[in-house]
């Protein structure tokens, strides 16, 4: 090796070392969450590099941020996950000064229950949780009592997650969604040990792939993943339960952790924005939070009463709202034993 050959690498090395490291921002979000250009324009817009980690429940999300240094800059807990998080100071304050599309919320979403003044949160999706069915395999389940029944032993699904589970119990009751005094949540349990031996799995994502497969008769699910399988499978059809059902928000938030807050601020900003909501919306069938969007998507996006039911369909349902700690450990620990049992 010569002299200038031995040099040029080392002046290659210390050009790398020079090279300005490109801005990087971690974003923890649901699987299935973002269109195919969403974070690659994003990318090119802003020369900010976008990692992309992905969960399938709000337990999950939750079980790894809570430690407040888990490396994650913005994450999308649901609706009701935002007030606990924001008690145990998992939550950074949103600078609205950097949030120039605030106001294209709809006025459902502009000063939602949870966070009134948008002060930790951005409503950006919203959506239900109901029955999905396959009417080739057996007669569409109408209601969540249906899923008690024997016709369906091993061949449905319930989510795994304690908040719908406990859900549709309480619906099956005809008690409210978000009742809380022990009593109520005992009767739940006890509802949902009853079906246990009925299910399959309590599966999230993975029901989706069952469904289309044909390998189960019904499953609980999001409206999102509903539509996802319905798109593979146009036979399955989504079921609103007569006897009540759930509403949710996804919600994005800045972590109180993040040491990149304003690069963080731009990304919601731009996820406010029309043409990247219809996107993500005509993608994935996740129905957005942003006004004027549906008009931007597909007709048969569009119309589809699965993203999008009618006011009267609404009317069935209830938001989910966060529990008192006490009933929240209570459901935690009576979850724990489900699962376990």
């Amino acid at each position: 090796m010569t002299r200038r050959t031995f040099f040029l690498p080392a002046l290659s090395g210390l050009a790398g070392c020079l090279r300005p490291r490109r801005r990087r921002l971690n974003v923890f979000n649901w699987s299935n969450y973002t269109a195919r250009q969403t974070l690659p324009r994003f990318e090119r817009e802003t020369g900010i590099e976008v990692r992309l980690g992905v969960y399938e429940s709000d337990e999950e999300m939750l079980a790894r941020v809570l430690s407040g240094n888990s490396g994650w800059d913005v994450a999308f807990p649901s609706n009701y996950y935002i007030g606990p998080m924001r008690d145990l100071g998992l939550l950074a304050r949103l600078d609205h000064r950097r949030l120039s599309r605030l106001d294209a919320l709809e006025a459902r979403f502009a000063r939602p229950s949870w966070d009134p003044g948008l002060d930790h949160c951005v409503p950006l999706y919203w959506g239900s949780s109901g029955i999905l069915a396959n009417p080739q395999l057996a007669p569409v389940p109408e209601a969540y009592s249906s899923l008690w029944d024997p016709l369906y032993a091993r061949r449905i699904t319930m989510l795994d997650d304690p908040a719908e589970v406990y859900g549709a119990a309480l619906k099956k009751l005809g008690r409210p969604l978000n009742a809380s005094a022990p009593a109520d949540l005992q009767a739940a349990h006890t509802e949902a040990l009853r079906q246990k031996p009925l299910l399959r799995a309590y599966l999230n994502a993975e029901a989706r792939d069952l469904m289309v497969a044909g390998e189960l008769a019904a499953c609980q699910t999001w409206a999102t993943t509903a539509q996802q399988a319905i798109s593979s499978a146009p036979h399955l059809r989504y079921v609103y339960p007569e006897d009540g059902f759930a509403l949710y928000a996804d919600c994005a938030v800045i972590l109180r952790e993040s040491r990149r807050k304003d690069l963080a601020s731009l990304f919601l900003d731009y996820l406010l924005r029309a043409d990247v909501a219809a996107e993500i919306a005509a993608e994935t069938f996740t129905a957005t939070a942003i006004a004027g969007v549906r008009k931007l998507l597909p007709e048969p996006v569009a119309r589809m009463e699965t993203l999008f039911p009618s006011e009267e369909t609404l009317r069935r349902g209830e938001w989910f709202e966060p529990l008192p700690a006490a009933a929240q450990r209570l459901r935690d620990r009576l979850w724990t034993e489900l699962k376990s049992a």
